[in-house]
């Protein structure tokens, strides 16, 4: 590649990273992709896989990754520049504090949580990002009707969340059966060695 066209693929990368005026404020989401479509976001988008081939998959819905770590950050916007999808963005921020200060009300008709974190270890499990706030922060920013799709590999993580939404205003939906997710990166990993994969989905009710 000439030294142009690595110029230009930096340039495209870079405008795919959203950099908020304003962390202490929700995000207007109407000036951050150019058109108007559906939000989906990806909780922990990683290395962008996930998050790129729903956007080439679904050009009519708006995709936003959100990442806490920058090395991924940066491979997530390359990739999305690579693959010329303009409705991807990519923010650098810890998930929990973009949900519950980010992500406006009503804003967001899907949200993927997808091999989060587990932190196996009981002395550990405080650092899990499911909690009863959280599950709180991700329901005020769906719209009605939304979901919030969860997958983990962890059988005792998936009960814990499981328990976790008992009273939460959610109900459990089966997969949609036509949406066909595309593979995650820890995802293929998982399948390879053979690992279970718990799912669920959650719908907004009320």
């Amino acid at each position: 590649m000439g030294l142009f066209h690595q110029q230009n693929a930096l340039r495209s990368a870079a405008a795919i990273e959203l950099v908020p005026t304003n962390y202490f404020a929700p995000l207007d989401v109407t000036t951050v992709f150019p058109r108007p479509a559906p939000l989906e976001v990806d909780l922990g988008c990683g290395d962008g896989l996930f998050l790129v081939a729903m956007a080439a998959k679904f050009p009519d819905r708006n995709f936003l990754g959100i990442e806490r770590m920058l090395g991924r950050v940066h491979t997530a916007c390359r990739r999305a520049a690579r693959q010329a999808v303009n409705n991807v963005r990519v923010l650098l921020l810890e998930t929990s504090y973009a949900v519950e200060y980010l992500l406006p009300p009503g804003s967001t008709s899907v949200a993927h949580l997808l091999f989060p974190d587990p932190w196996p270890k009981k002395k550990h499990q405080r650092r899990r990002v499911v909690t009863k706030d959280f599950l709180a922060a991700i329901h005020r920013s769906l719209t009605p009707d939304g979901c919030f799709h969860i997958a983990t590999d962890q059988a005792d993580y998936f009960a814990a969340i499981r328990g976790l939404i008992v009273g939460c205003a959610f109900v459990e939906e089966p997969a949609e059966e036509e949406e066909i997710f595309p593979l995650t990166t820890f995802e293929k990993r998982f399948r390879a060695v053979g690992a279970p994969i718990y799912r669920l989905v959650l719908r907004k009710t009320f």
